[in-house]
């Protein structure tokens, strides 16, 4: 993750919406990133540069350190951060909290829960939590994208 480029993942991105849009299946829909972590990070660089139509972040780590795309989102934006996460301290979630500050289609969701509180798989699952996230998720996304 470390030897990712900002640059190339950029581009990646960028492709990969082109692509969507480009295909005759897909051409005629909006389209939303969704992402968790690292993805998360790429879903809120997604809505930035790529004119996607909603993007979700869960517990997206760096995007305090990338605020300066934020005036470029135009799209509604949902973010889950949980508060135990010892990678995301709340002080970072409260930078990315400033920057949306009046915007009404970026939303904040808070969770009494770890990192990586949304995969199964790990000791840090906390299903309440992901429940919670999910529904949301697919309310921004069935309001947004159909």
């Amino acid at each position: 993750m470390k030897g990712l480029k900002p640059e190339e993942l950029q581009s990646d991105i960028r492709t990969c919406v082109a692509a969507l849009r480009a295909r005759p299946e897909t051409a005629s829909f909006k389209s939303g990133a969704l992402g968790f972590c690292l993805g998360g990070r790429l879903a809120y660089t997604a809505a930035a540069i790529a004119g996607i139509d909603a993007a979700v972040a869960y517990y997206g780590g760096g995007i305090q350190d990338q605020l300066e795309y934020a005036p470029r989102i135009a799209c509604p934006i949902q973010f889950h951060y949980g508060e135990r996460d010892a990678h995301i301290p709340m002080g970072a979630v409260e930078k990315v909290k400033a920057a949306f500050a009046g915007r009404a289609d970026a939303e904040f969701h808070l969770y009494d829960a770890e990192h990586g509180f949304n995969c199964w798989e790990r000791a840090s699952y906390h299903a309440p939590s992901s429940a919670r996230a999910h529904a949301r998720t697919l309310e921004l996304f069935a309001r947004t994208l159909f």
